[in-house]
This record gives C-alpha cells, sequence and structure tokens, in this order.
C-alpha cells in the first residue's frame, strides 16, 4: 500500500501538480492526462527524482523524505522516452542498476532475455532505436524486489510481441507479489486478464478519480 497525503510541486513558484490524499493498494492503477498536464512530473516526484512537498510511504512506515535510499530502492521507474549514456552497452545498465537493485544475474538475465535485450546486449546505446531504448527501460523497471513499478507511456515503440510480453509479466507479478504498478498511457492498458484496480485523470494540476 502507498499512501501520498498533501502532495505538491511546483516551478519557480508555480504549482504543477497536486493532491490532497491518494491510496495504492496492490494492482494496476491508470493516470491518464494530456501531454504537458504533469504526469511524468508527478512520476519522478514519486520516484525520488524531483523533490517535492508532501508525505509518500507505504504502510510499514518507509517514507520518500524520512527514509530515501530504502523507499528508492523500493520504486522502479521506465520513462516514455528514456535516455542513456550513448558509450554504455545494455549489459553496462543492467549490471549497474541491478546491483543497485538487488538484482541478481539471473535475474537480470532473465528480463534481459523477456524483453528480447539479449539481442543487443552488448551493443552501445547510440545505436539504439527508441524500441530497443524502451525494451531496456522496460527491464530495469523490474529489477531487485520493488513494491512500486512506475511505467510512463510503457506501449509506446514496442512491437506486437514486446507488448504481449509486458502484459504477461505483469499478470504474473500481480499473481506473485505484493506490488503496485502505476501506468500512465494514450492507449487502453488492458486485456482479457488484466483488471485495472481504478483510473484516475490529471485536469487543471489535480488528480481525481475517473
Amino acid at each position: 500500500m502507498l499512501t501520498i497525503q498533501d502532495f505538491s510541486k511546483s516551478y519557480s513558484g508555480t504549482r504543477i501538480i497536486s493532491t490532497n490524499f491518494l491510496q495504492f493498494a496492490t494492482g494496476v492503477y491508470w493516470l491518464q492526462g494530456e501531454n504537458g498536464s504533469g504526469k511524468t512530473t508527478f512520476f519522478k516526484s514519486l520516484a525520488g527524482l524531483h523533490p517535492c512537498e508532501g508525505t509518500i510511504q507505504f504502510d510499514d512506515g518507509i517514507s520518500l523524505h524520512q527514509n530515501p535510499v530504502d523507499f528508492r530502492r523500493r520504486v522502479n521507474y521506465s520513462e516514455a522516452e528514456p535516455l542513456y549514456p550513448g558509450f554504455l552497452t545494455a549489459k553496462d545498465i543492467i549490471r549497474f542498476v541491478g546491483k543497485t537493485k538487488g538484482a541478481d544475474r539471473s535475474q537480470q538475465d532473465f528480463f534481459a532475455e523477456q524483453f528480447g535485450v539479449n539481442h543487443f546486449f552488448e551493443k552501445p546505446c547510440e545505436t539504439f532505436s527508441s524500441g530497443m531504448l524502451k525494451k531496456l527501460s522496460l527491464t530495469l523497471a523490474f529489477l531487485g524486489s520493488p513494491k512500486l513499478i512506475i511505467l510512463d507511456e510503457p506501449l509506446i515503440t514496442l512491437d506486437e510481441q514486446a507488448r504481449g510480453v509486458l502484459l504477461e509479466i505483469l499478470e504474473t507479478y500481480l499473481k506473485q507479489h505484493d506490488i503496485t504498478f502505476l501506468v500512465a498511457s494514450h492507449q487502453p492498458f488492458e486485456s482479457t486478464t488484466l483488471t485495472l484496480m481504478g483510473t484516475y485523470r490529471i485536469q487543471h494540476q489535480t488528480i481525481s478519480t475517473v
């Protein structure tokens, strides 16, 4: 369970997005909003990449602001348009992130194979297409033992096979782990076996239930 209270994010004194109270239990939640509405800002704040105001914590008391290192180890984030240093290979990045997340080699290699990253494992990122970068980003999102996985536009630039793999992994994780997924997507993020726990929309700088 993730609880968010009195959250707000501002730039140069201008509020970008805020919400009084949100609570996410185990399951998949879909966050909708137009480009520029604040989805990515909200996600990066939850992932600890942007400073923000408010209380963000798990049900055992681990908090973004009070326990930043432990909190970040529990949160994995896949960006909508990921970018990595061009001289690094997929292997370099997976090994580095895997070490910081406590993921052993077998888990790293498993997800690299699931998303097809093993086919370009030792190639530099500067040679990657947008689809290859997305597959690498999704591989990183599942490393370790996360309690919250944030997927920002996970379906864009993915081929049909990779989309199917992603949905299958989500379904498996929900059956085997106590985990929360927050997903932003302009495309319907559902399947015949994947049930959404809730849908939210960002409008007028606030987040509300649809």
